[in-house]
């Protein structure tokens, strides 16, 4: 797949080559003030979150993006639609490096990769996964017009006052709702 062009974003599969400046993100604390546990102990955990990634680009075409400034090749973070639970579910995510917050590019990548999604595998819901305390990812899937669908103890947090919330793009069954929060 070629790279997609938003209005200020380049939007490409991953490769190896951008493990280190993925880990750079991906290590940085003030990326993850909303999950610390979340943090990038080393590269080999980027590199596996990548692997993950791109089983999906081998499935189905799509995965999560490495995002690039247009005209640019410094990268800026991650984002898109990653499949989940066996294919079944689409897990839309981003991280963008703490520099890059607050200038609307989530719910760019988001707004594109929700796109593709779509015309990949329509038939799959696309769900936003995250902890209450994180309001802009909040926003970003309320613009996009998901619902929330579950709000509950996230039981795999270090943090035991950790609210998950999960944000649907259509109503899930409880079979697809087990799935996400397993």
């Amino acid at each position: 797949m070629l790279p997609v062009e938003t209005a200020r974003l380049t939007l490409s599969r991953p490769e190896d080559a951008d493990a280190e400046e993925l880990f750079v993100i991906g290590s940085d604390p003030r990326v993850w003030r909303h999950f610390p546990s979340g943090r990038h102990a080393d590269i080999a955990q980027t590199r596996a979150v990548m692997s993950r990634w791109l089983e999906s680009w081998i499935q189905v075409g799509l995965g999560a993006w490495v995002v690039r400034p247009l005209g640019s090749s410094r990268v800026i973070g991650y984002g898109g639609c990653t499949l989940m639970a066996g294919g079944t579910i689409w897990n839309l995510g981003y991280r963008l490096a703490a520099d890059e917050h607050g200038q609307g590019y989530a719910t760019e990548i988001a707004q594109e990769a929700v796109r593709h999604a779509a015309l990949v595998l329509p038939d799959l819901p696309i769900v936003a996964y995250l902890l209450e305390h994180n309001i802009a990812s909040a926003r970003v899937a309320v613009k996009l017009g998901f619902d929330l669908a579950y709000r509950g103890r996230d039981a795999d947090n270090p943090d035991p006052s950790a609210i998950r919330l999960v944000y649907s793009n259509r109503a899930l069954t409880d079979a697809e709702l087990g799935v996400v929060l397993r």
